[in-house]
């Protein structure tokens, strides 16, 4: 890699800290923790519904069940979503906002899509450069190995903390994974 492609990493790096910080403290601002809004987003960014499973809530936000859990309780303690029961199969629990929490993440949406216009250019510019050093790296496919071994790394660890590996199981059953491991890169 060329002294210019670590750059350019570490410029995009900043620029996406710099507003993940944004972020943080706009929702304090709010009266949010960040990972309520976090939880907030994703209920209302899922395509094609305006409800989400506790599964996919744990999924968008890269936590364990459980804590997806605590944060569901903790936002329908204040009223900001509610949970509700599926008509078919009474054991899956829908996520929805109530109007309070379409509210407070409308407030903060708008605060957000403000950021990201200020700092669009910079980061067009960094995605343009990435782009060309990804482009002709000229290593003949070693970033893609390097790529897979890393994310093999990453699901030999999880398997052995616990967290699931290359398979889930439902009924006795291994269903593979259609998408990669949590933390693995894509």
């Amino acid at each position: 890699m060329t002294p210019a492609a670590y750059r350019a990493l570490a410029e995009f790096r900043y620029q996406i800290r710099r507003f993940l910080r944004f972020s943080e403290q706009a929702a304090r601002a709010a009266g949010l923790e960040p990972q309520h809004h976090q939880l907030l987003l994703a209920v209302k960014g899922l395509p094609r519904r305006g409800h989400a499973t506790v599964g996919e809530l744990a999924e968008r936000l890269q936590v364990q069940h459980h804590s997806a859990v605590e944060l569901i309780d903790r936002l329908a303690e204040r009223r900001l979503v509610r949970r509700r029961r599926a008509l078919v199969d009474r054991r899956q629990v829908f996520v929805e906002l109530t109007l309070r929490g379409e509210t407070v993440l409308r407030e903060l949406s708008l605060h957000h899509l403000a950021e990201l216009a200020a700092v669009r250019p910079a980061v067009r510019r960094l995605a343009g450069a990435l782009g060309a050093h990804a482009g002709s790296s000229g290593d003949g496919g070693g970033a893609r190995i390097h790529r897979r071994r890393l994310n093999d790394r990453v699901e030999r660890r999880r398997r052995r903390d616990g967290l699931g590996g290359s398979s889930r199981r439902r009924a006795g059953k291994a269903i593979p994974r259609d998408r990669p491991a949590r933390g693995a890169l894509v």
